[in-house]
């Protein structure tokens, strides 16, 4: 099989101008923006010689598109940018969870220990599991870990930051536990995408991301990624991809190859912004002085965020970079978490995350697996000040109530 000529790890540059530059190779005409190839088939080469057929099941990466369900040259350009930023090589899917279908499907694992986290990943196992036996253990569960033989070959699956929550979770610890049972360790980035964290710095084995957040970053497109450091695994996992026939259509690939120009400015922006509004949060809550205090201590519980963690010396070493966009709101009860985003003017009452725009969403309308007084919140690239101003007239609209 061939070698994998996208995820060059040579390159000295940093990862903005990767995110311009890392597919430079690629540029077959002289359009600045690459050109929308929306084509499913592709011809042959017009010289016999060049004419190799396939062998059965051997179809392997290839180099020429030949079919979009193989590749395509928008998702080879696309791949090739994921496998700079990401420092491994990457595959695209149709969708977070059809990537971690086929992170399953390839693993076929015995035993899968996850987290609370995203809902979707859940459903998504349960139906791996009704097909294949797989049994699902709690991930901060070690007896439970024990009793189902969790071992060689099977999975620890880590959500970090977690959905909804937006709190990190010690992804070094938990990959020192799998080492010694000897069972691959897969990162669920989502939240914290580059240049927030590095999961194989951190031990992973496989990262996937749901590419429709913050790769994406503008609410347009579906796109899931898994990417590995192991050469024989991505080529096998090329493979199936063709045959799970979950891959991205021409429009979304070239959607994300625009928006991964400017994740670095993008993510960065989110996450301070983020930052800043989760501190004026706690503080207003729990110190504040003054009317606005007292109007947010009527409304609100708590907040939480990765940014809140810091006690622990782990969370700046896994996110040295920022702690992410996005952070959950617990409302004093279900009638304020539901009402509050019908008072803001700045935050769309939406679910999904990750784009330009900041997102909040009374989370039970989505997961019914979360408290009803949860809000999830996203936060984009607005002025941070806007966005507080926004929150503070909400809590004093409620406080009224």
């Amino acid at each position: 099989m061939a070698t994998n000529e996208n995820a060059r790890q040579d390159l000295p540059y940093s990862l903005s101008t990767l995110s311009v530059h890392a597919d430079d190779s690629l540029n077959r005409h002289t359009d600045v923006a690459p050109p929308i190839h929306l084509s499913t088939t592709f011809r042959y080469s017009d010289d016999p010689e060049l004419l190799v057929p396939i062998n059965d099941g051997e179809f392997g990466p290839l180099t020429a598109p030949v079919y979009s369900r193989l590749s395509s040259p928008t998702s080879t350009r696309i791949e090739t940018i994921l496998s700079s930023l990401l420092h491994g090589h990457a595959l695209t899917y149709s969708s977070g969870l059809s990537a971690f279908h086929a992170l399953l499907t390839f693993l076929n694992p015995k035993v899968v220990a996850i987290g609370g986290g995203y809902h979707g990943c859940h459903g998504v196992l349960d139906l791996h599991s009704k097909l294949s036996g797989c049994k699902k253990v709690d991930l901060f569960d070690d007896a439970a870990w024990d009793e189902a033989k969790l071992g060689k070959g099977d999975l620890v699956h880590v959500e970090s930051p977690i959905n909804p929550t937006g709190e990190a979770v010690n992804i070094v610890e938990l990959v020192e536990k799998s080492r010694k049972r000897g069972a691959y360790v897969s990162v669920d980035a989502t939240f914290a995408p580059p240049p927030l964290m590095e999961p194989f710095k951190l031990g992973a084995d496989i990262i996937m991301h749901s590419g429709t957040k913050y790769l994406g970053g503008h609410s347009d497109l579906l796109c899931g990624v898994l990417v590995t450091k192991n050469t024989e695994w991505w080529e096998k996992m090329f493979v199936e991809r063709i045959f799970l026939g979950s891959v991205m259509g021409g429009l979304e690939g070239w959607l994300a190859i625009r928006s991964l120009r400017t994740l670095e400015l993008r993510v960065l922006r989110q996450s301070g912004n983020a930052e800043k509004l989760v501190r004026w949060i706690h503080d207003l809550v729990t110190n504040g002085e003054g009317s606005d205090a007292e109007a947010a201590r009527k409304v609100v519980a708590e907040v939480k965020h990765a940014s809140l963690q810091t006690d622990q010396k782990w969370v700046k070493e896994q996110l040295p970079n920022g702690f992410g966009p996005v952070f959950v709101i617990s409302m004093k009860s279900r009638v304020l978490a539901r009402t509050l985003p019908s008072k803001l003017r700045l935050f769309h009452h939406a679910t999904s995350l990750g784009g330009v725009e900041s997102l909040i969403e009374w989370r039970k309308m989505s997961d019914a697996t979360v408290d009803d007084r949860v809000l999830r919140v996203s936060i984009g690239v607005e002025n941070w000040e806007d966005l507080r101003d926004d929150m503070l007239y909400a809590f004093q609209q409620l406080a009224t109530l």
